[in-house]
């Protein structure tokens, strides 16, 4: 049997322990190899005979540096290259997008990491599987395409509290095109935010 060769880029070595111990029990899956920053995985994931790589986000701190890393490693290999795995405790879901915009399969949170051998088995699979931690946030990035980027601004500031009132001296707009706007964002986004726009 071949064995699905992964590669585990993890700076802390609690995780680094716990997931190698994880997933060594598993008969087909075979950690390759560990590394702990993005001046290491992407070199690594050039030579390739990688399957999977599970990323986490923050590798020097807060830096989203596993974020990159992604992006590089996808622009280097393209199709052809790894599938890469968010593995991370984050839950932003301006992250969320982001990981997926810079080429990854899936995202799950480390409180969720049970759910990794799976995962792991359909990206390699090349099966889509969406974990249900990147569900909520890829869903609701999907609604607010249909915003233009000035809707956009608008509901992001209304997801902040402001009144339209506030909104009109933020942007320097009338109040009456931001009542327009926000009446547009609720038509185009019927379920909308639990605040929801007023019009």
């Amino acid at each position: 049997m071949n064995k699905i060769k992964v590669m585990l880029v993890e700076d802390d070595t609690f995780w680094q322990q716990a997931l190698s111990e994880d997933l060594g029990e598993e008969p087909d899956i075979e950690i390759v190899r560990i590394v702990s920053s993005k001046e290491e995985a992407i070199p690594a994931a050039d030579e390739g005979g990688l399957d999977v790589v599970l990323m986490d986000i923050n590798l020097t701190e807060n830096r989203l540096d596993g974020l990159e890393a992604t992006r590089e490693i996808m622009s280097m290999a393209g199709s052809s290259g790894p599938r890469i795995i968010m593995l991370t405790s984050l839950q932003d879901k301006d992250i969320i997008v982001r990981s997926f915009q810079n080429g990854a399969v899936n995202y799950i949170s480390k409180s969720n990491y049970k759910d990794m051998v799976q995962a792991i088995r359909d990206a390699a699979a090349n099966k889509l599987s969406l974990h249900p931690d990147a569900g909520p946030a890829l869903l609701q990035e999907i609604k607010l395409s249909q915003l233009t980027p000035s809707e956009r601004e608008i509901y992001e500031l209304r997801e902040k509290g402001m009144s339209r009132t506030e909104m009109s001296r933020s942007l320097n707009k009338s109040l009456s095109t931001i009542k327009t706007q926000l009446r547009s964002i609720r038509d185009k986004l019927p379920f909308g935010s639990k605040k929801g726009p007023d019009a």
